[in-house]
């Protein structure tokens, strides 16, 4: 097997993973079959995490990471503030409606650390990246449209992680599209009505 930089190895073992738990949950896949899905030694695992917690935190981030570099890549300045965002917020949707296994994945994440003892802080550290993620996006926004926000940065930041996170589970359970997409509507509304746009 050849040699891997263990960043590049880290970053195929959390590959692997959130493969081996979108398909199996997270209860049931063992680093045993981690190790199997990215085709190495168990020792390797070993070697890259010295831990469940440890795994599962990279999991986490890199879902996160994922959704918001497609977020970034969607939002460049349109007409209007309201369509930029929309098209942010598109960009998110159609990774969820194209890999609804990995978004359920970060819901059973979320229970799966709540309820275990000394994971708990996983599920926290989840959804504060949630919220710095959207910190993130907002200053992008910022640079590319130059706005005033009508209220504090983290505060809308906290408000878009908790409805995209929301609507994210409704659509999981109810499978609408066409509400999905209303409600993305009313969001993007929403934000451009929060904003006090320069000029």
């Amino acid at each position: 097997m050849a040699r891997m930089p263990s960043a590049e190895r880290r970053r195929q073992l959390t590959e692997a993973a959130i493969r081996a738990m979108t398909r199996d949950g997270v209860a049931r896949t063992t680093t045993r079959s981690i190790a199997a899905e990215a085709g190495v030694s168990l020792s390797v695992f070993h070697y890259c995490f010295d831990s469940k917690q440890a795994l599962l935190e990279s999991v986490i981030a890199t879902i996160t990471d994922h959704s918001v570099t497609l977020v970034k890549e969607a939002i460049r300045p349109r007409t209007t503030l309201r369509e930029t965002v929309r098209a942010g917020f598109q960009a998110y949707w159609d990774h969820v409606a194209a890999n609804p296994g990995e978004h359920m994945l970060t819901y059973e994440l979320t229970q799966y650390a709540l309820r275990r003892p000394g994971f708990e802080q996983l599920a926290q550290r989840q959804y504060e990246l949630y919220s710095a993620a959207y910190t993130e996006l907002l200053e992008q926004l910022r640079r590319s449209a130059g706005f005033e926000l009508r209220v504090p940065d983290r505060v809308l930041a906290r408000y878009l992680a908790a409805m995209t996170d929301g609507l994210t589970l409704n659509f999981l359970v109810l499978g609408d599209e066409e509400a999905a997409a209303e409600i993305l509507d009313m969001i993007a509304d929403h934000v451009a009505g929060l904003v006090l746009e320069h000029g």
